[in-house]
């Protein structure tokens, strides 16, 4: 499937109905999905490999990760209402993917959901919680050997530091996240915030 394709189905993909501010709930939009799944392709990352979306929110990764041809796909999610979308999405784009309601800092989390080749991530920025992105990084760094996140621009100083020893970045790709007015403290009706995809590779 050519990049533009799986662009323009995630794009049919219904998003938060009752979105919650303090877990930072924004669409992943569809341009970066594809954009950051399309990557992970290239690099060998996603065709027949076991990926687990991180925080998967209604699904738009996972999805993604099915429709381009991965083994298997588990969306882990604490919010059981975006779960329950998530399923209706997969279902729209007869995707084959399996979705997790639980919340990534479970101690029993990591070995529940099992081992993965490939997470990726849309980790909340910590603009509600500071440092909320912490437990993703290091669950997916106990997931899987292979990570792919999108952060806030300039992030991978502290991604690198945070990780040192546990993890190493070996890409990134600058983009934008457009965050439509959402919230009652949005001033704007669509907010452009600059991001990185960072790919992160467990130290053995």
């Amino acid at each position: 499937m050519k990049l533009r394709r799986l662009e323009m189905k995630l794009q049919r993909l219904a998003g938060f109905t009752r979105p919650r501010a303090a877990l930072e709930q924004y669409q992943t939009p569809a341009p970066l999905a594809a954009r950051l799944l399309y990557h992970a392709l290239m690099k060998g990352d996603i065709g027949g490999k076991r990926v687990c979306d991180l925080g998967s929110g209604t699904g738009i990764l996972a999805i993604g990760a099915a429709l381009l041809g991965a083994e298997s796909v588990t969306g882990i999610e604490a919010d059981a209402k975006a779960v329950e979308m998530a399923y209706e999405n997969a279902a729209l784009l007869q995707a084959d993917a399996g979705f997790i309601v639980a919340d990534v800092k479970d101690p029993s989390l990591s070995s529940r959901a099992g081992t993965f080749d490939t997470v990726v991530m849309n980790p909340p920025f910590g603009a509600q919680k500071e440092h909320a992105d912490r437990p993703f990084i290091d669950l997916a760094l106990v997931l899987a050997p292979v990570t792919y996140g999108i952060f806030n621009a300039g992030s991978a100083p502290f991604v690198r530091t945070y990780t040192e020893g546990r993890g190493e970045i070996t890409e990134k790709v600058g983009g934008s996240f457009p965050i439509q007015r959402t919230f009652s403290f949005h001033t704007k009706d669509v907010q452009e915030i600059d991001i990185e995809i960072l790919r992160l590779i467990r130290r053995q």
